[in-house]
């Protein structure tokens, strides 16, 4: 009998120390997973060099940017969309250690460790980071057409602003290049924007409450 009640008590030791893993969201025919927000909130708040922060609120928003990218996810699938290589990613996170480790792989370890994610794990998510980015370009820059009105009527309207901002060269001629790219990634951003938006209406999006407190 003592040997079956100390059973019983590693037993009940053993399952208080399990953190179950619960179904947050549901999209579409993919599950989210509470484990999924826990690895988004660090890797996110890593990058960004914020505290961890595993708040209600913070749980939600997460869960939202996991959302958006299962809708970009499958597009990029049925597209068939081109993806970058892995090895972007890898000279992405190369020039992070150089920037903001100074090159050393022992600070980028300690910094990893302190966010409690791996390498590999940041990796991914840069690799994911660059997908997206090519899948907007891909799939939203071809429809956009900026007019000579358009850079125009932005030169004379942000004058005083380019002028300070580029001191060296003020002439149309010379901004025009400048000023069509920002208004073509801001046009590029507004429909992806638009598309996304439409994308998650089409989208079954079950939310399970509790795995938000």
């Amino acid at each position: 009998m003592r040997h079956f009640a100390l059973l019983l008590m590693l037993a009940s030791a053993s399952s208080a120390e399990v953190v179950l893993d619960r179904m947050a969201v549901i999209v579409g025919k993919h599950v989210i997973k509470t484990s999924d927000i826990d690895w988004d909130l660090r890797v996110t708040e890593c990058l960004n060099r914020e505290s961890l922060n595993f708040s209600p609120k913070a749980k939600r928003q997460s869960a939202e940017r996991l959302i958006d990218q299962e809708i970009i996810r499958q597009e990029i699938v049925t597209g068939n969309y081109r993806r970058p290589p892995d090895s972007d990613a890898g000279a992405l996170l190369n020039n992070l250690r150089r920037d903001r480790f100074g090159g050393s792989d022992v600070r980028i370890r300690e910094e990893l460790q302190r966010y409690g994610i791996t390498e590999d794990q940041l990796r991914a998510q840069l690799l994911w980071q660059l997908t997206v980015l090519r899948f907007i370009d891909q799939r939203f820059r071809p429809a956009v057409i900026v007019s000579d009105e358009e850079v125009n009527a932005y030169y004379n309207q942000h004058l005083t602003d380019l002028r300070r901002q580029y001191p060296d060269d003020r002439s149309l001629e010379g901004l025009e290049p400048k000023i069509r790219s920002l208004l073509e990634g801001e046009r590029i951003n507004e429909n992806f924007n638009q598309w996304l938006a439409e994308a998650r209406k089409g989208v079954r999006i079950e939310y399970r409450q509790e795995a938000f407190q």
